[in-house]
């Protein structure tokens, strides 16, 4: 059985940082890119950053470039998001995602998703 489990969420003020972990379990990723969503109260969820499993290559929203990192640990087949700079409007529900790779990176054209951690930014 296929799992995602993030961690790290947590409450933190404006300008701080936190370490979101995704850990998959119940097969290999290799073939897929994986990645976090998020989901504030009464919107969407968004795409937020994503990672290739097996080239590492990355992509990120515009609205965290330069300040969430995302990055991989294959051994462990665990995704890490870093979470600096922190704003409120980040505030959100965070969820780890995988798909298949060349899929649509769209809350709809997720293969597998965890069930969330929640990020609270106070001002």
């Amino acid at each position: 059985q296929v799992q995602l489990a993030e961690s790290g969420g947590g409450l933190v003020q404006a300008g701080g940082s936190l370490r979101l972990t995704c850990a998959a379990s119940g097969r290999t990723f290799s073939g897929f890119d994986m990645g976090w969503f998020r989901q504030a109260p009464g919107k969407e969820r968004e795409f937020v950053a994503r990672i290739s499993m097996s080239s590492g290559l990355t992509s990120y929203a515009d609205s965290v470039k330069g300040r969430f990192t995302i990055s991989r640990d294959n051994a462990k087949n665990a995704v890490y998001l870093q979470l600096n700079k922190l704003k409120p409007e980040d505030t959100a529900v965070y969820y780890c995602a995988a798909a298949w790779i060349g899929s649509d990176w769209t809350a709809s054209g997720m293969n597998y998703w965890g069930k969330g951690t929640l990020v609270t930014v106070t001002s």
